[in-house]
């Protein structure tokens, strides 16, 4: 069983920069994929980023490459959304999710765990 807690969400102007991080419970956290969706008003929720177990590889959606990245810190059980250059279509609730599936994982039927979500909203 993992626990997620979501924190770091918040109002940013466009161009700016949030982290947000998501804890999580559980002595097994290093074994599960982690990944970031999102899910604005009105629309389905939306792979972000995922981080693969094994290995620690990384893979985001198009419209974020470049300007967000991923990482986890299986000490302190936790990984970590950096959002950069963000854009007011970023707004949305962001939820962090694991999955005990192998590799790169973008659905989110295949997450078995999810956080609550932290609201982003990014003002033009």
């Amino acid at each position: 069983q993992v626990q997620l807690v979501e924190s770091g969400g918040g109002l940013v102007q466009a161009g700016g920069s949030l982290r947000l991080s998501c804890a999580a419970s559980g002595r097994t956290f290093r074994s599960y994929g982690m990944g970031w969706f999102r899910q604005a008003p009105g629309k389905e929720r939306a792979f972000v980023a995922t981080i693969s177990w094994p290995g620690g590889r990384t893979f985001y959606t198009d419209s974020v490459k470049g300007r967000f990245a991923i990482s986890r810190d299986n000490a302190k059980n936790t990984i970590y959304l950096q959002m950069n250059s963000l854009k007011p279509e970023d707004t949305a609730i962001y939820y962090c999710a694991a999955t005990g599936n192998l590799g790169i994982i973008t659905r989110k039927d295949n997450y078995e765990y999810w956080g609550q979500g932290t609201q982003v909203t990014v003002s033009s």
